[in-house]
């Protein structure tokens, strides 16, 4: 399904990406992130509580194969990606709270994925389980460029900054040609594919969205804090799940579980952007609402006055 030179690519695309979040942070978005502490936890329960549920039970309840159930686990069971932090920055939400719950997931995802997919998938035959060392490994391995961009950012700003923005137009860029390659090659499959698996790889992302959102605001955070944390759970970092399961299988076995991932990419760009657009009106409407509330008593004071 993926050809050698594209899983190479793959590689090197999310040691880049991993390599360019850790420029991303600065001790200030530290400082930021830690005055929302019920946030970061209600995020990390989003992400590592609620999507792997969530993936598991469109798996179930769509009647999945069980190659394709684990390609839906694999996605609910990841970390989010550097895609959420773009789309809360359009969307107006809080770019540092986002940028921190994606890397906290990103540290915590070698232990987490391994156990969460070992419970998922416990009933699943052998041959299509991933061995929990092997995500363990290639997750902690993925830390490394992490933590580097962390350090290159804290020696100098500037090449930290540089090192980002490359690492984030290149990500895309990467992402966008595997899309372009791989569609016009397997178009066959997509024509082919069961409808269910579309239902699957469009609602988990969207079921996503909407169960992140409404957990947060019922755990009192507020409206934009909540948008934040529905678009790091609903965008998960499909191009990770890719890279796992094409270092994980072949031939035949790898095609039908890494269907998911790649459609699931496809369709969160497209689930996301009218998303954004959606929070972002939500955000300026709360902003006018505010300067009103401002001007309005002001207003009343100076007619009273008259």
């Amino acid at each position: 399904m993926l050809s050698a030179f594209e899983e190479t690519l793959l590689s090197v695309m999310m040691i880049i990406i991993m390599f360019g979040m850790g420029a991303s942070l600065t001790f200030r978005d530290f400082r930021i992130a830690f005055k929302h502490p019920r946030a970061i936890v209600v995020g990390f329960s989003s992400q590592y509580a609620l999507m792997p549920f969530i993936a598991f039970a469109l798996a179930w309840l769509l009647n999945l194969t069980p190659a394709q159930t684990v390609g839906m686990v694999l996605i609910g069971c990841m970390p989010g990606g550097t895609t959420s932090n773009i789309f809360a920055y359009f969307s107006r939400s809080l770019l540092s709270l986002s940028i921190m719950m994606t890397i906290c997931s990103t540290i915590a995802a070698f232990v987490m994925v391994p156990l969460l997919m070992q419970f998922y998938t416990q009933g699943i035959d052998d041959s299509l389980r991933i061995p929990p060392d092997q995500i363990g490994r290639l997750l902690f391995a993925l830390l490394i460029p992490t933590l580097i961009g962390i350090w290159l950012r804290r020696k100098n700003a500037n090449i930290g900054a540089v090192v980002e923005l490359t690492g984030g137009v290149l990500g895309a860029l990467v992402i966008i040609f595997l899309l372009a390659t791989w569609v016009p090659r397997n178009w066959q499959l997509l024509l082919t594919t069961h409808w269910t698996v579309y239902v699957a790889v469009i609602m988990v992302g969207l079921i996503g969205f909407n169960f992140g959102y409404f957990f947060s605001r019922l755990l009192g955070l507020n409206p934009q804090k909540a948008r934040t944390v529905s678009l790091e759970t609903g965008i998960q970092n499909g191009p990770l799940a890719a890279l796992v399961v094409s270092l994980s299988f072949a031939g035949e076995l790898q095609q039908q579980i890494l269907l998911i991932p790649v459609m699931y990419s496809l369709f969160i760009v497209i689930n996301s952007t009218v998303v954004t657009f959606f929070y972002r009106k939500r955000t300026f409407s709360e902003e006018l609402a505010r300067d009103q509330a401002k001007i309005e008593p002001a207003s009343s004071t100076s007619s009273s006055s008259q």
